[in-house]
């Protein structure tokens, strides 16, 4: 995938609102990449490098934090989840259509 790829991606995930989440395939329709979430989630591991992306308020459809291998320490994508407000159990947002947002 080409820079212009992860910058639309990014351009989304900077939206994201306070408390919220989305899912990498929402990204990946948003941009009209619709069979990317993968890619989606690959801009995301690599996103760390700008301070402004909310990295930690991406996931997978069914809520699981399958991208908290990449951020530093051990928990601290749930924990920066947990400090908005979003419950987590097993890894995984509880009441994810409470929380889930549709860009």
């Amino acid at each position: 995938m080409n820079n212009d790829f992860f910058q639309r991606v990014y351009e989304v995930a900077r939206q994201i609102p306070y408390g919220k989440v989305t899912t990498y395939g929402l990204i990946a329709k948003k941009i009209g990449a619709e069979r990317s979430a993968r890619i989606v989630g690959y801009a995301m591991n690599v996103s760390e490098a700008f301070e402004d992306i909310p990295a930690h308020r991406v996931v997978n459809r069914k809520g699981v934090l399958t991208g908290k291998l990449h951020f530093d320490g051990t928990n601290l994508m749930q924990q920066l989840l947990e400090s908005e407000g979003i419950e987590i159990e097993n890894n995984t947002i509880k009441n994810l259509n409470d929380h889930l947002w549709f860009p």
